[in-house]
C-alpha cells in the first residue's frame, strides 16, 4: 500500500473516531444561562459594586441581632459559644495573641456584610431582608466603634467607611 494510501486511512479513522466518540458524549443536563447563575452570583467586593438597595442603622440592627445573632455571638458581639464579633483592638499588632474580631481584623465593611448576607442566620441562611442585612450590618460596626448608633448605612455609605485594620493588609491585584 502506497504512503498516499496509508495517509488517507488513517485520516478517516480519525474522523470515524472522532464521529464516534461525539456520538457517544453522555447528554445529561442543560446548558447554564445567565439567569440561572443570578442567584448566586452575590459577591460584594471592598468597592461595593454589586450591593443591594435598602439602609438600616445600629438603633434598628440590635433588634435584628437580638432576635437572630445573639444566641450564637452572645450580648453585643462578645461571642460564646461562637466566635465574638467584637473586641480586640490592638491584638493584632502586639506580641500577645491576636483576637480576631469584626472591629480588629477585617480589612473592609463591605466584607461584613457579604459574609452575613450569605452565610447568616447560619440556620437561615439567605433569609434576612436587604434592610435587615444593613441594620445587623450596621450594629456590629457600632459595636465595635466604627459608626455612630444614629448612623445609617446604604449601597453608598457602606463601601467608604473606614474600617481599624484596613492598612492592615497588603493589596493583592488580581
Amino acid at each position: 500500500m502506497s504512503m498516499r494510501n496509508r495517509a488517507v486511512i488513517c485520516a478517516a479513522m480519525l474522523v470515524a473516531a472522532s464521529a464516534a466518540a461525539s456520538a457517544q458524549a453522555p447528554q445529561f443536563g442543560q446548558p447554564v444561562t445567565p439567569a440561572d447563575i443570578a442567584p448566586w452570583d452575590i459577591s460584594i467586593g471592598p468597592d461595593g459594586a454589586g450591593l443591594p438597595a435598602g439602609r438600616g442603622s445600629a438603633k434598628q440592627g440590635e433588634a435584628v441581632y437580638a432576635a437572630k445573632c445573639q444566641a450564637c455571638h452572645g450580648e453585643k458581639g462578645a461571642g460564646r459559644p461562637n466566635d465574638a464579633l467584637v473586641g480586640g483592638a490592638g491584638t493584632i499588632v502586639s506580641d500577645g495573641p491576636a483576637v480576631k474580631t469584626v472591629g480588629s481584623y477585617w480589612p473592609y465593611a463591605t466584607t461584613l456584610f457579604d459574609y452575613i448576607r450569605r452565610a447568616m442566620p447560619w440556620n437561615e441562611t439567605k433569609s434576612l431582608s436587604n434592610d435587615e442585612l444593613y441594620a445587623v450590618s450596621a450594629y456590629i460596626l457600632h459595636l465595635n466603634g466604627v459608626i455612630g448608633a444614629d448612623d445609617v448605612i446604604d449601597a453608598q455609605s457602606l463601601p467608604k467607611l473606614k474600617m481599624p485594620n484596613r492598612d492592615g493588609f497588603i493589596p493583592f491585584p488580581r
